[in-house]
């Protein structure tokens, strides 16, 4: 399914989850103008049906002692499909690596990695992700700092696209 097979109430049900996961079932059915029960069923089915991946905490990896992070560039040998998919799996073995994306282009992969200081980030550079079988070049590009860090979709913006379609 996509985006646009939802009804506007599932749309503001995920809104809503999105801007606060931790509301109550009660607090969202009234936030979106539905009684609790059909609220319910309803996250029950988006989850069900993919749209809700899972709920967690946003912590402040800078307070928890995670000075680093670092984006790598990666660039494969061989861009066979079992060779991708076996550098997606050694991507997810990895606990510094948070997020892997295969991308088009010159870099075959970008990778947000998180580490507690730069030596620990060297030393996965250099004994595991350099060293992979497959992987012919690495760039890394430090964090220096952030600006924006949004989680989710903008679902303002689809609204928008919907209302100038119906």
């Amino acid at each position: 399914m996509a985006g646009s097979k939802l009804d506007p109430i599932d749309r503001m049900i995920l809104a809503e989850l999105q801007a606060d996961g931790r509301m109550t079932n009660v607090e969202l059915a009234k936030r979106v103008g539905i009684s609790a029960p059909p609220c319910l069923r309803r996250v029950r089915t988006l989850e069900e049906a993919g749209y809700i991946r899972g709920y967690h905490a946003d912590v402040d990896a800078r307070a928890l002692g995670f000075e680093v992070q670092v984006y790598a560039m990666v660039g494969l040998v061989s861009q066979a499909e079992v060779d991708l998919s076996d550098f997606e799996n050694l991507c997810k073995d990895w606990p510094l690596v948070r997020e892997c994306h295969m991308l088009n282009g010159e870099v075959d992969f970008i990778l947000k990695c998180v580490a507690p200081d730069l030596s620990t980030f060297q030393t996965f550079l250099t004994e595991q992700l350099t060293s992979a079988d497959n992987v012919a070049s690495v760039k890394t590009s430090l964090v220096i700092r952030g600006a924006k860090d949004d989680p989710g979709v903008p679902f303002e913006v689809l609204e928008e696209r919907l209302s100038q379609t119906a």
